[in-house]
C-alpha cells in the first residue's frame, strides 16, 4: 500500500487523508486529558484511523474483499450446488487447505511496506515528528492495516458462507464462523511477522524479499523439513506438537480441521492423534501475533531514518 506524505496547513496542522486535518498538538492534548492506558492508546487510534483511510482511498481494501470472495464462492460452487452435511465439511476442509497458502501470502504482502515504505516516502518522518512515540506509530499502522485485512477476510469469506448456508441451512454456520475467525487471527499473525520484517529492512525490495522468505518457510519448507525429521528420527509427541505450534499456518489448519473431524493434510496428518486442544492452538496464534509485534516495537526505537 502506497503512503502519502502529510502536508502542513497554514495553521501548522498536518493534513492527511485528503482533507482530514490532525493538529500535532492534539496528540499531546488528548494525552493530557485522559489518563493511563486510554491516554497511551489514543494516538495509536489516530494513526490507525489514518492508515485505514489511506487503504480505503487506494481501493486495495475492496480488491482484497473481492479476492477472498471469489476464493470462497468459487470453492463452494465447485463443491456442488446442493451440499449435504458431509459434503459441506469437505468443502470447508478445501477452503482451509487452500487458505493456508493464500491467507499468509496476502497478509505478508499487505504489511511488508508498513515501516520501510513509509520511510521511503517521508511520511514516517512526519509521524515521528509528532508528540507520539515510535511504538505508538507502529502499533497504529499495524492496527489500521489489520482492520482492513480482517474486514476483507470477513466480507469475502462470509460471502462463501452465506452461499453454503443456502444449501445446508444454519447448521454449519457456527463452524464456518469459527473458520473465518481463525483465518483472521492467522492473517494477524502473518501481518505481525511482515511488520517485523518491514521494521528491520532498509529498502522495500529487501522487505518484499524477506516477506517471501517468511511465506516459503512457514507454508512450504517447514512442513517438508518436519516430515523429513519425523521419517529419520522417532520423536516424542511433545516435540511433534511443539513443531506444529511453531508454525502459525499449521496451527490454522489444525484448529479448523479438528472441528470438522477431518484428517489434516501435509505434515499435520502426522499429528492427527496428538492431543492438541483448541484452546492451546488459539493461544499459540495469539503468541504469534504478539511476539513479532512486540519485537518490532523494540526495534523501531533504534531505527535510523
Amino acid at each position: 500500500m502506497s503512503e502519502e506524505v502529510p502536508e502542513r496547513g497554514t495553521d501548522g496542522a498536518v493534513e492527511v487523508d485528503g482533507g482530514a486535518v490532525a493538529d500535532p498538538g492534539a496528540f499531546g492534548r488528548r494525552s493530557g486529558e485522559a489518563s493511563g492506558l486510554r491516554a497511551w492508546l489514543s494516538p495509536v487510534g489516530a494513526v490507525a484511523t489514518r492508515e485505514y483511510r489511506l487503504a480505503l482511498r487506494s481501493r486495495w481494501a475492496v480488491g482484497l474483499a473481492l479476492l477472498f470472495g471469489l476464493f470462497s464462492v468459487g470453492l463452494v460452487l465447485f463443491g456442488g450446488s446442493k451440499l449435504g452435511p458431509t459434503r459441506y465439511a469437505a468443502v470447508l476442509a478445501s477452503l482451509v487447505e487452500l487458505g493456508v497458502y493464500l491467507v499468509p501470502l496476502v497478509a505478508l504482502v499487505v504489511g511488508y511496506d508498513t515501516v520501510v515504505g513509509a520511510a521511503e516516502t517521508g511520511s514516517l518522518d512526519m509521524l515521528f515528528a509528532l508528540p507520539v512515540s515510535r511504538p505508538q506509530v507502529l502499533l497504529g499502522k499495524y492496527g489500521g492495516r489489520l482492520l482492513v485485512l480482517g474486514g476483507a477476510l470477513a466480507i469475502g469469506l462470509g460471502a462463501g458462507g452465506l452461499l453454503a448456508a443456502g444449501s445446508v441451512g444454519i447448521a454449519g454456520s457456527g463452524t464456518y464462523a469459527a473458520f473465518v475467525l481463525v483465518a483472521v487471527l492467522t492473517a494477524a499473525a502473518f501481518l505481525s511477522l511482515s511488520v517485523l520484517v518491514s521494521t528491520v529492512a532498509r529498502e522495500k525490495t529487501h522487505a518484499l524479499g524477506g516477506a517471501l522468505v517468511v511465506w516459503l518457510w512457514f507454508v512450504l519448507l517447514h512442513d517438508l523439513a518436519a516430515i523429513g525429521l519425523v521419517a529419520a528420527v522417532e520423536l516424542p509427541e511433545w516435540v511433534l506438537a511443539a513443531t506444529v505450534l511453531a508454525n502459525p499456518a499449521d496451527v490454522f489448519r489444525l484448529t479448523v480441521l479438528s472441528q470438522l473431524g477431518t484428517t489434516p493434510g501435509g505434515f499435520a496428518a502426522v499429528l492427527a492423534e496428538i492431543p492438541l486442544s483448541t484452546g492451546l492452538l488459539l493461544v499459540a496464534l495469539l503468541v504469534w501475533i504478539a511476539l513479532p509485534l512486540a519485537t518490532a516495537t523494540r526495534l523501531i526505537r533504534r531505527r535510523r531514518l
